[in-house]
């Protein structure tokens, strides 16, 4: 059986939160093998690729408003738990299947991908990467990454750390595959506007990036808002946005305690100082001064050369991530932005981190196409899924990570897992959303509560 019958390349793509699904279904357009020159001839709307989104059920499913956000276009989206997947990817076709997930649902997925698909002569290319900037748990996340056909670098540096962490435990390296990050774009940076904002011009726009889990203390979090309020009204000819990734209640890739909603609501911040949602490409249209603690929307501004200051008041160290931007050039604190001092950011470091602002994005996804074209053109098919992790080599390590996406140890589904073959009907669907709503109550009520109590 072929792996597609459109003539549009068929992708799919299975995310578990909002940011990786935008992730996923960016990467999937970028990297989708060119349509067939009949495809290619219809309107240019119909001849990208045709994608099938997965919402993989848990604490960080996006809601509705949060891919409204996102923007992104899919043919289908549904949301599924790990065995449901796995059971559409047994009966569906597909020239490509982009896995957007933590480290573990990526392992587990290839192992339940080699099984359901064992007997098959011919399956799709497995496609696994990183949302941003990868500065934690590098080997752990490569490892559970590892077994995937292509595993995508965002930068250069991340390709050659990607490979070398391969490559010193025996494993094969050779899906290593140097792309960029997938949301980059916007019309480059135009210069600061008129303070005064006469004449219908707006006024010099400052925007913090916030983070949901970086820095993770309430002491932390309340410094840095505390200054950027303090900024506010040092100039009161600027517009101070704080741009927040989720309402309360809401997560995403990372659980969030201390919401800045809550924390500002102590404050009285002045008129020109507000709280934004949104598309981050949006919000950089109108920023003029980018600030983050080491949040990804620091690449994403430096894409576009607009002045990105990264945060040092709270120490550079890998617990925050802002060690990622040593060399960059733009390191620097609240107390230097305040006198007036603007990085620089160092040609060389960005050229690194595939920002491409030197105009080479566009064929930054060049060699990710060429090999997916090549493999899904391999005589024979493709040889099964082997990841580096089996019940062999980590024997203490992989049941427990299977069996969270109730799988066993040889990938296939446990006994009592959720049934694939109907929709959650209406008291299902009501037990689904209190469980959830009980679960993020004890993540931003509960367990805080609990963890200061330890500490007395």
């Amino acid at each position: 059986m072929p792996v597609s019958t459109p003539k549009r390349p068929r992708i799919a793509v299975l995310a578990d939160s909002d940011t990786r699904w935008k992730w996923g279904a960016l990467t999937a357009d970028r990297i989708a093998p060119e349509p067939s020159m009949e495809a290619a001839s219809r309107d240019a709307a119909q001849a990208g690729p045709l994608l099938d989104g997965f919402l993989l059920r848990g604490r960080a499913t996006p809601t509705p408003r949060q891919l409204r956000e996102v923007g992104v276009r899919a043919d289908s989206l549904r949301e599924v738990t790990a065995v449901e997947f796995l059971r559409a990817m047994a009966e569906g076709s597909y020239d490509v299947v982009v896995l957007s997930l933590v480290g573990g649902g990526v392992q587990a997925m290839l192992h339940g991908l080699a099984r359901v698909w064992e007997h098959r002569t011919r399956r799709p290319v497995v496609v696994t990467g990183y949302v941003g900037v990868v500065y934690e748990k590098l080997a752990d996340g490569l490892l559970l990454r590892h077994g995937a056909d292509l595993v995508l670098a965002n930068s250069r540096q991340d390709a050659d750390r990607f490979r070398a962490v391969y490559e010193g435990v025996g494993a094969d390296a050779s899906a290593v595959t140097e792309v960029a990050l997938p949301f980059l774009g916007g019309a480059p940076y135009d210069g600061e506007h008129d303070p005064t904002a006469q004449q219908g011009r707006r006024p010099y726009t400052v925007v913090f990036a916030a983070q949901p889990s970086v820095p993770d203390s309430r002491k932390d979090r309340t410094y840095l808002l505390n200054r950027l309020v303090q900024h506010a009204r040092r100039h009161p000819e600027r517009e101070v946005l704080l741009k927040l990734r989720s309402r309360p209640g809401e997560h995403t890739t990372h659980i969030e305690e201390l919401p800045y909603q809550k924390l500002v609501q102590r404050l009285d911040p002045p008129a020109n100082f507000r709280l934004v949602y949104g598309n981050m490409g949006e919000v950089l249209d109108r920023t003029d001064l980018l600030v983050t603690v080491s949040s990804t929307a620091a690449l994403e501004s430096l894409h576009r050369r607009i002045p990105t200051v990264v945060l040092t008041d709270l120490g550079i160290r890998e617990s925050l991530g802002n060690h990622h931007f040593v060399g960059s050039g733009c390191l620097a604190s609240w107390e230097q932005l305040d006198a007036g001092h603007r990085p620089v950011p160092d040609e060389e470091w960005v050229s690194r981190q595939g920002v491409a602002a030197d105009g080479s994005y566009d064929s930054a996804f060049d060699a990710a196409r060429k090999r997916i074209a090549g493999l899904l053109d391999r005589p024979g098919g493709l040889p099964p899924l082997t990841p580096y992790y089996t019940p062999v080599t980590a024997p203490g390590y992989l049941p427990g990570i299977l069996a969270r996406h109730h799988l066993g140890p040889d990938g296939t589904p446990l006994p009592g897992a959720p049934a694939a073959d109907k929709d959650p009907g209406p008291v299902r669907q009501i037990v689904r959303r209190a469980a959830r709503g009980a679960y993020r109550h004890g993540v931003q009520r509960v367990a805080p509560v609990i963890r200061r109590m330890g500490e007395l």
